[in-house]
């Protein structure tokens, strides 16, 4: 087994006894779209896969690493309600939705289809719609040693993304700290919770 696959396994192991994000909850709060589908970007072990199934949405979730893939297919396989899919942020087809969720995950796009990544993700989301993830900051010590590449953006940056929507929550976190696996990093991360406007 690579170092890399072993690695996320570890994180896996440790992500199972997580509960959803609250940002998941806030995100289906102000969902103004009436449309009860939700797509789980990177969705890992399923936390907010199931938070949001229990909200009564469609679920869509998709994570490149297969591992991920095979714990969500396992806690979820018999759940209409749900479609886990395994596939890059560059290749997952986008449904329509109301909801979407990329909880730590957009770090890990290709930052050379960025653009294209998040016009998808961006046009997926029905008016009313709401986005709620998280950006990786440039002074994070992965943005440039980490072992892939890493999509890191500027605070004007991340906002620009946004012009379509109304921000109702952005966080910025820029701090030493823990990774799930218990090494010490610094953190710079812009964490948003936005509402589209046109």
């Amino acid at each position: 087994m690579d170092k890399n696959a072993e690695i996320w396994r570890h994180y896996y192991g440790k992500a199972l006894s997580r509960p959803h994000l609250k940002r998941t909850e806030f995100a289906v709060q102000f969902n103004e779209s009436n449309l009860k589908v939700a797509t789980d970007c990177g969705c890992g072990t399923g936390s907010d896969i199931q938070y949001l199934e229990q909200q009564g949405f469609k679920v869509h979730g998709f994570d490149i690493n297969s591992d991920s893939v095979a714990i969500c297919r396992d806690r979820f396989g018999s759940n209409s309600l749900v479609k886990i899919s395994e596939s890059s942020f560059e290749s997952f087809d986008y449904p329509t939705s109301g909801v979407v969720v990329a909880n730590s995950s957009l770090f890990f796009a290709d930052p050379d289809r960025f653009e294209t990544t998040w016009r998808n993700i961006k046009s997926s989301i029905e008016v009313g719609g709401v986005f709620a993830g998280d950006f990786m900051g440039v002074k994070d010590s992965w943005a440039k040693n980490y072992r892939s590449p890493i999509t890191y953006l500027s605070e004007s940056e991340i906002k620009r993304l946004f012009n379509e929507f109304e921000i109702v929550r952005f966080y910025e976190r820029d701090e030493k700290a823990k990774t799930a696996l218990g090494r010490m990093k610094h953190w710079h991360t812009y964490s948003v919770v936005a509402v589209k406007r046109i």
